[in-house]
């Protein structure tokens, strides 16, 4: 597994130097799982964007990684950039979004905060960890204790600008929110929005991605210049435009798919047609499981291991 800083840097528009970004992505880590996938590829995972807010002394990290690796390669760019770490946020409760952020936290000292949604989804995913992640990834995962709190009206101040945590209810998850910088115009969008890889669908296994284009919309209405996906193809820029329409495409063109097609492996394939360069196939794999297990019914929670294991 490799890593690599993205060079999306902004320094902003309404202020002086004294606020702004960097990226870091880490590459897709490999899966445990049952074989290669239906066009023969090994499962892999999605690459993950880890996004540092900074001020001229102080800065909040985004959105920490899965592993203990990528906690260690992402706090030693923390360390370089010579800032000091004050928050960890959690934009949702998926585990690839917070299960490092203890140990991050406490290497640097920082608070972990969440929305009070984002936290109960935390709980969800830490009991699931034996059955799901860790069977997934074995002994990569640190100890993953819910520590994240609230914050006030969930904002945070980094040097007096103002960081919102924005809630947007379902995307790939339930209890999803956003980080808006204003100052930045900047959206760190979790997983609301995706940047040209293949979108986890397996949270909506029922088909409706209504919930999930309120989501965007949510988002959009932000304004943002420039928005970080979380799961991105880190060549690519970060327009905020052609970010918001690629998502909603996406759900409409999966959509359309699962009208016109009767097995997974169809869909999955009607996928791949349309969207060939999107990264992330397994997770394409895994969202055209859940969807198709859902039709013929059973326990959601089992449908929802069944596609993943």
């Amino acid at each position: 597994m490799s890593t690599d800083s993205n060079s999306n840097t902004d320094t902003g528009t309404h202020t002086d130097v004294d606020i702004g970004h960097d990226v870091f992505v880490a590459d897709p880590l490999p899966m445990n799982g049952p074989g290669p996938l239906p066009d023969g590829q090994p499962r892999s995972f999605q690459p993950s964007a880890v996004t540092l807010i900074h001020g001229l002394h102080d800065a909040v990290l985004v959105d920490p990684p899965l592993t203990r690796e990528q906690a260690e390669q992402v706090a030693d760019w923390v360390e370089a950039s010579g800032k000091r770490l004050t928050h960890i946020v959690a934009t949702h409760g998926h585990g690839d979004h917070w299960f490092t952020a203890g140990m991050l936290a406490e290497r640097f000292g920082a608070g972990v905060v969440a929305s009070a949604g984002t936290v109960a989804q935390m709980h969800h995913n830490v009991q699931a960890r034996p059955v799901l992640w860790d069977a997934i990834w074995p002994d990569q995962i640190p100890p993953s204790p819910v520590t994240a709190v609230t914050v006030p009206g969930n904002r945070l101040t980094l040097e007096g600008h103002a960081l919102d945590i924005v809630d947007v209810g379902h995307a790939d998850s339930d209890d999803s929110t956003v980080l808006h910088v204003p100052d930045l115009e900047l959206v760190v969008a979790g997983d609301a929005i995706y940047n040209r890889v293949h979108m986890y669908l397996a949270d909506s296994a029922d088909g409706n991605f209504g919930p999930w284009r309120k989501a965007i919309d949510t988002v959009a209405a932000l304004a943002p210049r420039r928005i970080v996906a979380s799961h991105q193809n880190k060549d690519l820029d970060d327009d905020a435009e052609r970010l918001i329409a690629e998502t909603r495409r996406y759900l409409d063109d999966a959509e359309a798919a699962l009208a016109a097609h009767d097995t997974p492996a169809e869909f999955f394939h009607a996928m791949l047609r349309r969207y060939p360069d999107h990264l992330g196939r397994t997770v394409l794999w895994v969202s055209s499981r859940a969807l198709y297990l859902a039709r013929e019914g059973g326990d959601p929670v089992q449908n929802l291991l069944a596609a993943w294991l």
